[in-house]
């Protein structure tokens, strides 16, 4: 379809830069969805993707600018070793977040999968836009093509292509994270007619996933997309998995006080502090007693030489 350049800015940002091959920009459905591919990046472009910078998609060979990422993705990172449970939490947890923008932004992915997982030091980021649309966009697969990675496809996308939403993306999320636990797909097999039927007809293999995340993951592959978690929802459940107990930050907001109604008695913290202002009787009081007629005895003498001075 192209190829990525890394280039450098005139003020040194590194890029990357996706030119389109020559036989695909003669096509005219290749720049439709190269143009839409454009929008989409643009529209979501945010703390979990890569910014563009700039594109032109009616060029001699079209091209798109993005910040260029120098970290590996979640296909790099499975290969050397599959995440432990706070890793595999952190990634659901970004890989929700990032849905979340993306489908607010009013785009479907299509496409999300481990190799599309930039694992960057500071969270995650979903890269290529390729087969993604704006959810009110007109131009869908008028081919009825399948358009997609098999092993992280929804069951809608191999029956009613033209009707893939959002819950596609949640699917997806959810056979990545199985892939991120184990090296493996929730449907495993070399045929990717298999894996086809698998996607719609057989039950996942949440085999090796910790038990706190098995649950989510399995409503996040659901048969049916009305049965899938949405983004937001995912965030909430993924809270849930982090702080099994509920004891997030939100615990530590105190609540507001409430002021005492007359007819209410005060509380204690303000009798106390009456109380200690006030002598109360034995060696105690005396010696407040004592203290305070010294002071007064004090300032009454300074009162009379200063009389004495202004005479």
């Amino acid at each position: 379809m192209g190829v990525v350049h890394l280039a450098t800015s005139g003020s040194g940002l590194k890029l990357a830069v996706k030119v389109v091959h020559p036989e695909h920009a003669v096509d005219p459905e290749f720049r439709a969805r190269f143009r839409q591919e454009v929008e989409a990046a643009r529209r979501v472009s945010g703390a979990f993707t890569a910014p563009v910078v700039d594109a032109d998609p009616d060029a001699e060979r079209p091209w798109m600018a993005t910040l260029f990422i120098d970290s590996p993705t979640l296909a790099e990172r499975v290969r050397e070793k599959v995440l432990d449970p706070p890793e595999l939490t952190r990634l659901a947890a970004g890989l929700a977040e990032a849905l979340r923008d993306i489908h607010r932004a009013g785009v479907v992915h299509r496409d999300l999968k481990p190799s599309n997982v930039l694992m960057a030091p500071d969270g995650v980021r979903v890269i290529d836009f390729g087969i993604s649309r704006p959810a009110d966009s007109d131009l869908r697969t008028e081919t009825g093509k399948l358009i997609g990675t098999p092993p992280y496809m929804a069951p809608e996308q191999f029956q009613r292509p033209r009707d893939v939403g959002t819950a596609a993306d949640v699917f997806a999320l959810g056979a990545v994270l199985v892939h991120a636990a184990t090296g493996r797909g929730p449907f495993d097999s070399d045929s990717h007619y298999l894996v086809a039927y698998q996607v719609v007809h057989s039950e996942p293999d949440l085999t090796g996933l910790p038990p706190r995340l098995a649950p989510v993951v399995a409503r996040c592959l659901a048969k049916d997309p009305a049965e899938r978690p949405t983004a937001d929802a995912l965030i909430a459940e993924m809270r849930a998995v982090a702080y099994p107990t509920g004891e997030d930050t939100q615990a530590f907001i105190p609540q507001p006080r409430r002021p005492a109604e007359p007819d209410e008695p005060e509380e204690a913290t303000h009798r106390r502090e009456r109380i200690t202002a006030e002598p109360s009787p034995g060696p105690a009081g005396r010696r407040t007693t004592r203290r305070r007629t010294t002071g007064r005895q004090r300032k009454a003498a300074a009162a009379a030489g200063l009389g004495l001075l202004l005479a």
